[in-house]
């Protein structure tokens, strides 16, 4: 504020051409006072605890009110407060992360949301890993395998995830679960690993279908095989063969 009121405020910025002080005047009409002064880092103060839910929600007085994107995937539990103008307001106590502000409702079983909340999945680093993780069978598994991936690698986890989303697309949940719970098994924790051991699970697969195509292909043989063998030929008495050299004898 105190930049406002210096000389500079009135020089028109490179950028945007024109002076802050125009900006500001026109950006002030749509700010809003924070909802009281409240020490989120308080130990002493008894704060109320609610879990997070996989849909990024938390349950209190019999509605649901919902958290950003990712919430789940990184904490457990939050804590609640309820002001007394009737918001409330969620937020972690640990480390006095602001999350949420809602207004409480009079009715109950509603689901109160902030459209900040429902953003576009495909922005930001917790958003991108909901949606790779959610296209895994295994959920919990596959969040468990990109946090070490972005714990492993934080300036290329985007790059990672990329690698990542693009074999979901191209296989069926059994083969994804199968490579996710390998590299676990392994220790394997990079999405290039992830995308070798798909392709040698397809290529496995390729080879036993190959080996049952032979089988069933074979079997037929084996049957027309065991038919010519099993097969006798026709036997005759052998008063016939005495009769025709009898009546031989006779001429």
């Amino acid at each position: 504020m105190e930049w406002l009121n210096r000389t500079g405020n009135h020089k028109i910025h490179n950028t945007t051409k024109k002076r802050p002080v125009e900006v500001f005047s026109l950006e002030k009409q749509h700010l809003k006072p924070v909802m009281g002064n409240i020490n989120f880092l308080n130990k002493h103060e008894n704060s109320i605890t609610r879990s997070v839910h996989k849909d990024n929600t938390i349950r209190y007085l019999s509605n649901r009110y919902s958290l950003p994107l990712g919430t789940f995937h990184k904490y457990e539990t939050v804590s609640v407060k309820e002001t007394e103008d009737r918001h409330l307001l969620i937020y972690v106590s640990e480390t006095g992360e602001y999350l949420a502000n809602h207004q409480i409702p009079d009715g109950k079983g509603q689901l109160i949301k902030d459209r900040k909340h429902t953003r576009d999945r495909s922005k930001g680093i917790d958003a991108f890993i909901d949606t790779v993780a959610t296209r895994f069978e295994e959920t919990e598994a596959a969040y468990d395998f990109l946090d070490k991936l972005r714990e492993k690698y934080p300036r290329y986890i985007r790059d990672q995830l990329q690698i990542i989303l693009r074999e979901t697309k191209q296989s069926d949940e059994q083969l994804l679960t199968a490579a996710l719970l390998e590299c676990k098994k392994r220790n394997l924790y990079s999405a290039t690993d992830f995308s070798d051991i798909i392709l040698y699970l397809k290529r496995q697969r390729q080879v036993d279908d190959t080996r049952n195509d032979s089988a069933e292909t074979s079997s037929p043989l084996n049957n027309i095989s065991g038919w010519v063998m099993e097969t006798e030929a026709q036997k005759r008495s052998i008063n016939s063969y005495t009769v025709l050299l009898e009546e031989g004898d006779q001429s």
